[in-house]
Order: C-alpha cells, then structure tokens, then sequence
C-alpha cells in the first residue's frame, strides 16, 4: 500500500528526531573520536620509522662483520704471500708478492676504516632511536589518556546510543528509498545535521530564512513534499505559535486626601 505524503513526511521526520538524538550524543565526545584516531595514526608511523632505524641498524652491523671477514681474508693472505715470498727465485716473483703485500694491507686499512665510520652511523642511528621511542612513549601515554576519556564518555551513553541505532534502523525501514537517499544527502550538506525541520516563528527551523505565507499554508496542508528555496531542507509542518494572554493591568489605588 502506498503511503501518503503526510506518513512519508512523519516518517522522515522521525528518523530525524532520531538521529539528531544521536547527533547529540556524538557532540559530547566532541573532538576526542578525531584526536584518539590521529594519535593512532601519529603512533603508527613513529612506529614505521622505528622498525626502520632498527633494519637500518641490523643491515649496518651486517656490513660491519662483512669488513671484518675482508680483513681475516686478507690476513689470510699476507700469511700466504708472506710464505711465499721466503721461497721467490728472482727479483720479479718477489715484487709481484710485495705488491700484492701491499695491496692486502692496504684492504686491510680500507675495511678498518670503514668499519670505524659504520661503527659512528651505528651509534647516530641508536640515539635517533633513544629519542624516537621516548617521542613514542610520550605519545602512547596521551593516546592511553585520551582513549580513557573517550571510552568512560561512550559507556555513560553506550545503551542510550544502542536503543537509537535500533530505532533508526526501524524507522529507516519506514522511509520511502529514494526520500531516504535525499535526506542523507541535506543532512551530509548541514552543519548541524537537520535535513528534515519545522517552519518556525515564520522561518526555515534549519537557515532561518524567512517562509511565505502561502508556502506556509501549503506545507501545513502536507499534500505535497516542500522544500526550503534557500537551503533545501525538508520542511514537514509549522509550529504554531502560542499567544501569550496579556498580563493583567494592575489598578492604580489613590489615596484620599487629606483634609
């Protein structure tokens, strides 16, 4: 059976009721939801960056062994040429010894060296990482103070907010598909999450933009769907307006005077 408009208005309207309730309860946690995520994210890559110091570090001390190998390699080798040369038959054999000598010993400083300035960029890279764990811990402990909050604010309102996405679910049911697709899209475009309002005191309840009477009229007859001219808002009816009864005059009381 086809709903009318007047049962497709109140239907959208109650799934706003509904989630502006929600709406509110996501306003007290305010910017704490924002702040833990991007601490999270913040923490990730500090952590990222940790796991690179400490594979830089690794790969460092693999060079350094490998150095230390070339120089047991080349000592190896000035033992063998140096065994060699005692057993030289002429002057040629003898310097092509001396200058692989040379040429060994030579490896030797080189592979020192290196293992000297490898050994310095070792001890930059762990107190990089002193300084990184320590920025890290600093900001595990304000991740753990914010989470704290945030959880002790959701479990104030956690069955408040569990009732409400239960009732939004069955109202959303209610709400015709492509009313629904319309009312996610004003609500994603408002600042305060109202895409479904009420004509007050002669304007828009959602920018406050005046309402013509006649407009008024025909949104309180609910035959059509109406929309705000200025910021396309559903509107679903106009609270009327209470008049306050006057206050009484109060009598002024003259006194008799004197003779």
């Amino acid at each position: 059976m086809e709903s009318t408009v007047a049962q497709k208005l109140d239907a959208i309207f109650n799934l706003q009721r509904i989630d502006s309730k929600l709406d509110a309860i996501l306003k007290v946690r305010g910017a704490l939801p924002e702040e833990v995520q991007d601490l999270e994210d913040e923490i990730a890559g500090y952590q990222t960056r940790l796991e690179k110091f400490q594979a830089e570090i690794v790969g460092l001390d693999d060079e350094i062994k490998a150095h230390k190998e070339a120089i047991k390699e080349s000592e190896k080798l000035i033992k063998k040429y140096q065994e060699q040369q005692m057993n030289v038959r002429n002057n040629r054999e003898y310097d092509a010894i001396t200058k692989e000598l040379e040429l060994q010993d030579l490896e030797i400083q080189v592979s020192k060296k290196k293992i000297a300035e490898t050994a310095l960029r070792i001890d930059q890279k762990k107190l990089d990482l002193d300084e990184l764990k320590a920025t890290l811990d600093d900001r595990q402990k304000d991740l753990d103070q914010k989470k704290g909050e945030l959880d002790t604010i959701i479990a104030e309102s956690e069955s408040e907010e569990k009732k409400l996405n239960s009732d939004r679910e069955k109202a959303l049911k209610k709400v015709d598909e492509r009313l629904a697709k319309s009312y996610t899209k004003i609500r994603d475009n408002a600042k305060n999450g109202l895409a479904v309002v009420l004509v007050k005191r002669g304007a828009c309840g959602g920018c406050f933009n005046t309402v013509p009477p006649q407009r008024q009229a025909d949104i309180r007859e609910r035959k059509k769907l109406i929309v705000c001219e200025h910021c396309g808002r559903i509107l679903v009816g106009v609270e009327e307006e209470v008049e306050e009864e006057p206050a009484p005059k109060r009598k002024r009381t003259t006194r008799a005077k004197k003779k």
